[in-house]
């Protein structure tokens, strides 16, 4: 089956987020004292200006991610401060497998019908490799990077904002920039004294803080 958008779920967030990170920064100065109702916006706000992001390492989220690439994870798992639990071909059966198809290429009816025999045959091999005895970890070495595979993803809210910095930029790949869009305003509800300096730009899919 042909895969055209991604779906991203938020899973798991740090209960009460922005008043953990204000706890934690408002330690560092010995202020707790000054926690009022609403303080969090405030402070937090004022810790990303000055540059203290460590603050935010004591909030994370975590993502499943569906409907995405191969071509996606291998970009993803670069970041390192990040934990990952992804979709094995050494164990699940490929046969019938679902891809994604880029825009342009889907744009193009030549372009198109090139990629999908490709896939087919991809797909063929795989299934015919297997019939004849092959082991899932073997028969994988066919399968292609528009693969779609399925990952959760956790990350500490200082690590997404580098990942949004770098993945969100006009020169990433468009498809973990689509990724990164819905991550961010998920994020952008659920925490937005740390994430709404981030304007985005649905029509590019990209986004940039107002604080660089």
């Amino acid at each position: 089956m042909e895969i055209t958008k991604p779906t991203v779920t938020l899973l798991a967030i740090t209960p009460g987020a922005e008043r953990v990170i204000e706890e934690a920064g408002r330690t560092c100065y010995l202020s707790i004292d000054r926690i009022a109702e609403g303080s969090e916006k405030s402070f937090i706000r004022n810790c990303l200006k000055r540059g203290h992001h460590s603050i935010l390492e004591h909030a994370t989220a975590t993502f499943r991610i569906t409907g995405a690439s191969r071509a996606f994870t291998h970009q993803l798992v670069r970041h390192r401060l990040a934990s990952f639990s992804q979709q094995s071909q050494r164990y699940v059966d490929e046969t019938g497998f679902n891809y994604v198809i880029p825009g342009d290429i889907l744009a193009d009816v030549e372009a198109a019908a090139l990629f999908r025999g490709c896939m087919a045959h991809a797909e063929e091999t795989y299934r015919l490799l297997r019939k004849r005895g092959m082991k899932k970890e073997d028969a994988r070495f066919v399968l292609p990077n528009a693969l779609e595979s399925q990952i959760v993803f956790s990350a500490n809210f200082r690590e997404l904002r580098t990942i949004f910095r770098l993945r969100l930029d006009r020169s990433a790949q468009w498809e973990i920039r689509r990724v990164c869009i819905e991550m961010l305003k998920i994020l952008q509800k659920e925490a937005p004294s740390v994430f709404c300096d981030f304007i985005i730009d649905d029509g590019t899919m990209t986004a940039k803080s107002d604080l660089a």
